[in-house]
């Protein structure tokens, strides 16, 4: 989660030299190269998670590929606050959705606890960049489409780790985004006047941003997720992404000098209750036994 919110900082200067969608392909492009090298090189060999290739690519179609195009499209459309929001409400999809799935159970106190994690980052974003809910119907509807498309990954690729490893079902499923990135992000590339002598200056910058925000973000920080998802369920787990938003205020103090408001503390403190609670829903029944 600290890989993720440090993300927002790094994505946030790249864009303003690449196009959003561009900039995504081309981050999950090298994700995918460097999690075929990690898998060649940690399991063995290289191979397609027969019998679950198909479902793999599309739920990566999903949860990497159009979650990126909803989203970057609808925020085009509404206010940043407004989209934070709305893709915040994710751990609530995937707390609903992992019990369709069949990855998870779905007790009271769980439920509590992801929706009280969503209103800590109710006041977080409140107290930042601000909540209007103004702009365009469809904007929203689009950020909440690329919300229920993270959300679908998370509970239905859940099941697929009693058969194959975090490691595996990461790869497969950021190749299976990256093809749904590609003609839009070419498009986007070759579109005029798009790459010119100030991207060239700021190559470096680019460069190491892509890296970043490619193989740590996107290639390391889901297989470590999804570990946890194997481990602890998807409820549980994707709850801790509550947590970005308020590491992300914190780092963009630290780095960038942004005021840190008492509000956003308040949000961050509510944050970590929810969690809490979700936390200690899972391990009672384990007491219990």
């Amino acid at each position: 989660m600290v890989v993720w919110a440090a993300n927002f900082i790094v994505v946030k200067e790249a864009l303003t030299l690449l196009p959003p969608v561009g900039f995504t392909m081309l981050r999950y492009g090298l994700a995918s190269i460097a999690l075929l090298v990690i898998l060649r090189w940690y399991e063995g060999s290289v191979r397609f998670p027969a019998p679950d290739t198909l479902r793999i690519l599309v739920l990566g179609g999903f949860g990497f590929g159009l979650y990126q195009i909803l989203w970057t499209t609808g925020l085009t459309m509404i206010p940043a606050g407004d989209s934070a929001l709305i893709i915040a409400s994710t751990p609530v999809l995937v707390a609903v959705l992992a019990v369709i799935a069949g990855a998870d159970t779905l007790t009271p106190m769980k439920f509590v606890g992801a929706t009280l994690s969503f209103l800590g980052v109710v006041v977080v974003i409140a107290a930042g960049v601000g909540i209007s809910m103004s702009g365009s119907a469809a904007g929203s509807l689009l950020t909440l489409a690329a919300a229920a498309c993270w959300a679908t990954y998370t509970a239905f690729a859940a099941p697929v780790l009693r058969r194959h490893s975090p490691l595996v079902l990461t790869t497969w499923a950021t190749i299976g985004g990256t093809l749904v990135l590609i003609p839009p992000g070419v498009a986007q590339l070759t579109a005029p006047g798009v790459l010119g002598p100030e991207q060239a200056d700021h190559a470096v910058q680019i460069v190491l941003s892509i890296a970043y925000s490619g193989i740590l973000a996107a290639a390391l920080a889901n297989v470590i997720v999804f570990n946890g998802v194997r481990l602890l369920g998807p409820t549980r787990v994707i709850t801790l992404q509550s947590f970005v938003p308020a590491m992300a205020v914190v780092l963009a103090y630290v780095f960038l000098g942004e005021p840190i408001r008492p509000a956003q503390v308040v949000g961050g403190l509510i944050i970590v209750l929810g969690v809490a609670l979700t936390r200690w829903a899972s391990m009672r029944p384990k007491a219990a036994s």
